[in-house]
């Protein structure tokens, strides 16, 4: 691959914000990566703007410190970074160190840019709560292979080969499962919360 050509369609955010940023403002930070492609200053900065809006950081934190936000805002600043670089497709693992409503916050954010702006995601994450509620596909990797590549529902039926391997499925799934062992006929393939009371709610309508 031409390396550089590879750098300006991937987008990499890196796991801790801290790691990312080093600029004395948010502003300059994010002007940093599509300075580095080589653009004029007035393209820099559009991009920048445009990026913390996507971003829906706060106007009033643009020339402040990096070092001074909370770890959700951080969190915004690195994303928008790589934004304004305008990738084809981001990579990252966004959720590490924060807590429910700040993972909350930014996976919901993440799934806003993947609808309105048409970037393909690729979430890396152990929480498989995480990747039901938001993923169109799982990729499983087990000791550097593709152990199973298929939507969520697909993935989660394996629920004891991914405990063989270190991980789980959705507490729903097994909450599920437990169901119809009971004897409720219930969908034993919903994996978010929505889709299990909706099951169970069918499932008791039936009974």
């Amino acid at each position: 691959y031409d390396m550089k050509k590879l750098r300006n369609k991937v987008g990499l955010v890196f796991q801790y914000p801290d790691h990312q940023l080093f600029e004395t403002t948010n502003f300059e930070d994010v002007c940093f990566g599509p300075k580095n492609q080589g653009l004029d200053r007035k393209t820099v900065e559009l991009r920048a703007y445009e990026a913390l809006r996507q971003v829906k950081f706060p106007e009033d934190l643009y020339y402040q410190p990096p070092f001074d936000l909370s770890g959700g805002q951080k969190r915004r600043v690195a994303i928008a970074g790589v934004l304004a670089m305008k990738p084809d497709v981001l990579i990252l693992e966004p959720t590490a160190g924060l807590d429910p409503a700040g993972r909350d916050e930014i996976l919901g954010l993440v799934s806003d840019m993947h609808k309105n702006l048409g970037i393909t995601i690729i979430l890396v994450s152990h929480s498989m709560e995480d990747v039901a509620e938001y993923v169109e596909r799982i990729i499983v990797m087990n000791q550097g292979e593709v152990m199973y590549d298929a939507p969520p529902k697909d993935v989660y039926a394996h629920y004891k080969e991914l405990e063989a391997v270190g991980l789980a499925a959705p507490q729903v799934t097994y909450l599920m499962h437990d169901l119809a062992s009971r004897g409720l006929a219930v969908d034993t393939s919903a994996t978010t919360v929505k889709e299990a009371a909706k099951a169970i709610a069918e499932a008791l309508r039936r009974s």
